[in-house]
């Protein structure tokens, strides 16, 4: 991901690009205007000069034009050493017209001695213009370049409030309900008006979460005690010794769906936790030994079914995560498995990044339905239509806690779940 610029930044370059853009229409102004006034320097200057010449030559015929080697006087109709391009000339002011390769203005007018022609050598103005616009030029870099400097250092000032906002909203811890951020006293009404807001914000989370704390608590409390009161009846009532066989099997769905719903119990209050409440809570468990377990508890799921449960071969590796939790993931992908396998071998093994992988001979889930499942993650949702038992719970479980899930499947020939522990794994 590419690094965002700050805000200071980003406000000096659009502010140095306001000043370029300025700066240099400021300058292209004043050559046009200068070009223009320079025009009217020469035009009047020019005319002055000829008309000049024209009276004196009107009153003395003998009088004659000296030419030096800035300004000459050209008769375009009698002089036969006149250029053949300068001949051509209409009357008016002509700007950079060359004669003997050297830039001249030049100034032609139909006088009472016929069409005249005056030519000024630019050279010498020529090299102070350039001098002239390398002064602007430069004056204008520097004027930048201080601007510049004196507006960064004007920009820190001005943002540095906001980075140190910002920086204490970094800061702020989620189970720190009392933390608020400080507004100095000299700062900004803009920055006064946000940290109320977000400090007001801070209040009404604290108390929200408060709120859900005490309600996951006390529901943790209420929920778990009912179902140990059924569990416990449920297994006085399986021992005793006069049970008759017919009631055996209710009594023994009553004391799967029991387990089942503690399951259910702990995976949601774990979603109602902070991730790193859990892991400072965690246990070490060794998915060698957990894995065989686990299958053990659901072989009662292939009663009546031509299945076969079977844990491969498993390498040593243990996690730190909750053993309840690691239980109920596990337990939950594998009875999808089954209940979704008509025959065949369903295997359940380990491997590298701490993952455990279930493969089953079922019937295979669609495309359009691992999407769904991942779909239902993103927007929120949850149900367990066409997704297999706990799948949406699983999947949602997995993200919370840093853990990956992944489904891949054919039609038709089975599906492979992999949920790996990797971020927890500790050996």
């Amino acid at each position: 991901m590419a690094r965002r610029s700050s805000l200071r930044a980003r406000l000096l370059r659009w502010a140095l690009l306001y000043l370029v853009v300025v700066t240099a229409a400021v300058v292209m102004g004043g050559e046009v205007v200068n070009e223009h006034a320079e025009r009217q320097v020469w035009r009047s200057l020019m005319r002055s000069d000829m008309q000049h010449f024209v009276d004196r030559r009107t009153a003395d015929p003998r009088y004659n034009w000296i030419d030096d080697p800035a300004e000459r006087m050209y008769f375009l109709q009698t002089d036969p050493d006149v250029p053949t391009d300068l001949a051509r000339l209409s009357p008016g002011l002509h700007d950079d017209f060359e004669i003997g390769g050297v830039e001249h203005v030049v100034l032609v007018q139909d006088t009472s001695l016929g069409r005249l022609a005056l030519a000024l050598d630019l050279t010498r103005f020529e090299g102070v213009e350039g001098s002239v616009t390398a002064v602007t030029i430069g004056t204008a870099a520097a004027a930048i370049t201080v601007f510049g400097l004196v507006m960064a250092w004007g920009l820190g000032r001005a943002v540095r409030p906001l980075s140190a906002l910002a920086g204490e909203i970094v800061r702020l811890r989620p189970d720190e309900g009392t933390a608020r951020i400080a507004v100095a006293d000299d700062a900004s009404e803009e920055l006064r008006v946000i940290g109320d807001a977000f400090n007001d914000y801070l209040e009404r989370n604290a108390r929200f979460v408060e709120r859900e704390r005490a309600f996951i608590d006390s529901a943790s409390h209420e929920l778990r005690t009912p179902v140990a009161v059924i569990a416990g009846a449920n297994e006085l009532a399986l021992e005793q010794p006069d049970l008759p066989p017919a009631a055996r099997q209710p009594l023994l769905r009553v004391r799967r769906t029991a387990r089942n719903v503690e399951q259910l119990i702990s995976l949601l209050l774990v979603l109602a936790k902070d991730p790193s409440r859990l892991n400072r809570s965690a246990d070490v468990v060794a998915l060698e030994d957990l894995l065989p377990e686990v299958v053990a508890d659901h072989q009662h799921l292939t009663e009546g079914r031509d299945l076969e449960l079977v844990v491969a071969p498993l390498q040593p590796c243990a996690i730190r995560a909750p053993l309840a939790i690691v239980q109920a993931a596990v337990g939950n992908l594998l009875r999808n498995a089954v209940e979704n396998s008509d025959r065949g071998r369903i295997e359940v093994g380990l491997e590298p990044e701490a993952t455990v992988v279930i493969r089953d001979p079922g019937h295979g889930m669609s495309p359009e339905e691992i999407s769904a499942v991942y779909g239902r993650l993103a927007r929120g949702g949850g149900g367990r239509d066409g997704g297999g038992i706990g799948l949406d719970l699983i999947a949602r479980l997995s993200e919370h806690l840093g853990w990956r899930m992944q489904i891949e499947s054919d039609p038709g020939r089975g599906t492979v779940a992999r949920l790996s522990f990797a971020p927890a794994q500790v050996g």
